[in-house]
């Protein structure tokens, strides 16, 4: 492997995309390895990224990005980053197909995965495209609101976190009902939040979902339905760290990964950025948590090859 890149990616959301162009643009070499997945590949339309007054669609946005990446030489490849390890000052990774290359750094761009609702993917995907289901109020409250700010909106995850994304949206509709998928019981202090300020509260789990028709379908075991424009399933998510564990680096109590204010990981050489790292899950923040890391990374390379004034 005496072919060593400057920095490869792994990750081909709007975090590694954004330094891939940045890197590329710095006159590194640079490969970016995607495996697909991007939780922004499933943005219908984005509706508060800057720059795009009518909004943008998810799949659009990576496309654009991957061209800019490409313009100024960054190579971007499918494929699915099994092992990193160091070997000597250089990183190795080997991709789940054996393919192997040497690099001096590593950005972990890899994202997280939203816990879903059991359904099919084909149904999901649908369920996207339509509005109908939802998962960040931040980015698209104002759509799911309805033009009179009246629609009907359900939420689904009955603990803190699903409690607070209600009274997050109560903000664009004073229709919004809490859901819960097993049994549960609120705690006081919970059940007061909501009632000061109109949230109402369904404590029978969630069976099945039906999305087909112009309203979401919510079912009970009992043979109940109540029907609401939008779901917002307020499950959590689940950050991609595996690869980072494997070397011993630290998380934080939601699984995060732990970087410091350039965005350097504990070990020399690796970096990341994006939803994986604690912070506002927005495209917007994984852009600057990839503008900081790319320029760390020159800057860190730099420095590594006496190009840096002394002192």
């Amino acid at each position: 492997m005496s072919d060593v890149y400057d920095c490869a990616i792994v990750g081909g959301g709007p975090a590694g995309l954004t330094a891939a162009i940045y890197l590329a643009r710095f006159r590194r070499r640079v490969v970016l390895y995607d495996r697909g997945g991007s939780r922004a590949a499933l943005i219908p339309t984005s509706h508060n990224h800057a720059g795009f007054p009518d909004g943008i669609n998810g799949e659009e946005l990576l496309a654009r990005m991957a061209k800019q990446a490409r313009k100024y030489g960054a190579e971007l490849r499918d494929g699915d980053v099994a092992d990193v390890s160091a070997t000597g000052a250089e990183w190795r990774l080997t991709t789940a197909d054996g393919h192997a290359l040497a690099a001096r750094t590593v950005l972990f761009a890899t994202g997280v995965d939203n816990r879903r609702p059991e359904l099919k993917e084909s149904a999901h995907r649908a369920a996207l495209r339509s509005g109908k289901l939802r998962y960040c109020p931040i980015c698209d409250g104002w759509e799911a609101g309805g033009p009179g700010f009246d629609a009907t909106i359900g939420v689904l995850g009955a603990d803190g976190h699903g409690v607070a994304e209600a009274l997050f949206l109560r903000a664009y509709t004073a229709n919004v009902t809490l859901f819960t998928l097993a049994e549960c019981e609120l705690n006081e202090h919970d059940r007061q939040d909501l009632a000061d300020h109109g949230v109402s509260w369904d404590p029978r789990p969630v069976a099945a979902y039906d999305f087909s028709g112009a309203s979401v379908r919510l079912c009970f075991a009992g043979g109940d339905v109540v029907e609401v424009d939008t779901l917002y399933p307020a499950l959590g998510s689940q950050p991609n760290v595996a690869l980072m564990e494997k070397l011993g680096l630290r998380t934080d109590e939601e699984r995060c990964i732990v970087v410091d204010e350039r965005q350097r990981l504990d070990l020399s050489g690796l970096y990341a950025a994006g939803d994986v790292v604690d912070a506002l899950d927005q495209i917007g923040v994984a852009m600057g948590h990839a503008a900081i890391a790319a320029v760390a990374i020159h800057n860190d390379l730099r420095e590594r090859d006496g190009q840096t004034p002394e002192g």
